[in-house]
């Protein structure tokens, strides 16, 4: 009796192991949203692409060979995979999805990201690159103080799009969602928020986790 009440035991923490909805379902939950676009846009894949162009420009994101696209719907396309029960190809499934959503809505509306200066003195001013345009630059640079005995200098590239409507905030607006996060990082490389006073560069919504001082 004891031998067999074990046994159900163990069956049944089998039954409840994490793995065990992985297994059965074998799906992305983000890759199997189909992805809404505009008329404004057109699609074009390939075997090793696919070429998006809208309003805003032209781009295009690699495929995997395994990768899968249809269009049930108009102005709807669905991606899919060969096999789901391998885990890189679910794992590409969802980034698929989520860099084609990306481009879609890159090339129609583009992305914007506020960047902060919380600090005392910490300004920007946005002013003539000297070196002028050429090698990625689109004849713009940052001037910025932040604390430093000397200003600090970024120069722009040409797919950002940069407004100073206050000394203490910067706007970037870009295409690539993924540039424009590069971007936003480098700047806010130069004085990373430090969790005492919360002075720095913010860059969006980020919150900063305070900490208290400890007093001996």
């Amino acid at each position: 009796m004891i031998v067999r009440w074990q046994a159900e035991a163990r069956h049944a923490l089998r039954s409840f192991h994490s793995s065990a909805a992985v297994c059965a379902g074998l799906v992305s939950n983000i890759g199997k949203k189909p992805i809404v676009y505009p008329p404004t846009v057109t699609l074009e894949p390939t075997s090793t692409a696919i070429a998006v162009k809208g309003p805003l420009g032209e781009t295009a994101v690699p495929l995997m060979p395994f990768m899968k696209l249809s269009n049930a719907a108009p102005n709807t396309l669905s991606v899919a995979v060969e096999n789901p029960k391998e885990r890189k190809q679910r794992a590409m499934w969802g980034l698929t999805r989520t860099l084609i959503s990306n481009a879609i809505i890159g090339m129609t509306e583009g992305f914007t990201t506020p960047v902060y200066l919380v600090g005392v003195g910490y300004r920007a001013a946005l002013e003539t690159d000297p070196r002028g345009k050429g090698e990625g630059r689109n004849g713009q640079r940052l001037n910025m103080k932040l604390g430093f005995s000397h200003s600090v200098y970024v120069s722009v590239p040409d797919y950002i799009t940069i407004e100073v409507p206050q000394p203490t905030k910067i706007v970037l607006s870009c295409t690539d969602k993924h540039k424009l996060g590069l971007f936003a990082a480098q700047i806010r490389r130069w004085r990373p928020p430090e969790p005492y006073k919360g002075k720095g560069i913010i860059v969006g919504n980020e919150r900063i986790r305070m900490k208290t001082v400890k007093k001996k």
